[in-house]
């Protein structure tokens, strides 16, 4: 009986501890357009941590500054499911999912981007995993439309 306990304690112990590191973790879906270190490059970060949705970073040009972006909620665009993000300049974009690649717009459709999933790791056995990298497309769009399209 001892050893029956023993093992439901350390069963109860390993399940606490998952749960806990699933609820903390973090994880971020990378969508970017233009080529990397190239004048016209552009890269959106949506972040969540603990089971809820976090920061989102604007990363542009060729030497990648990066901003902090503002979520502004849901919203509809042209009849399609979106939500609203505000540049730190004040400028109102529109995130709207177009099957697993998002599409950014203003109003005005000066701005109007089609941004791909970017996949962040070792590229020919060169570079470094990406621990809280949504693994791919899917997973980065399920993350979106979980966390910001909710």
């Amino acid at each position: 009986m001892h050893t029956s306990f023993s093992i439901k304690v350390a069963l109860f112990s390993t399940i606490a501890l998952l749960t806990v590191a699933s609820v903390s973790a973090q994880k971020v879906a990378n969508y970017a357009t233009g080529k990397y270190g190239e004048p016209n490059y552009e890269h959106f970060s949506f972040w969540t941590k603990a089971g809820k949705r976090a920061e989102i970073t604007f990363t542009y040009g060729r030497y990648g500054k990066e901003l902090r972006v503002k979520y502004l909620g849901k919203a509809a665009y042209e009849g399609k499911a979106a939500f609203r993000v505000q540049l730190p300049n004040g400028s109102l974009l529109y995130v709207i999912p177009s099957g697993v690649n998002l599409k950014i717009q203003n109003t005005a459709k000066s701005y109007n981007k089609l941004f791909t999933w970017a996949y962040e790791g070792p590229v020919n056995g060169m570079g470094t995993f990406c621990e809280t990298c949504a693994e791919d497309e899917k997973e980065a769009m399920q993350l979106l439309r979980t966390y910001y399209l909710k």
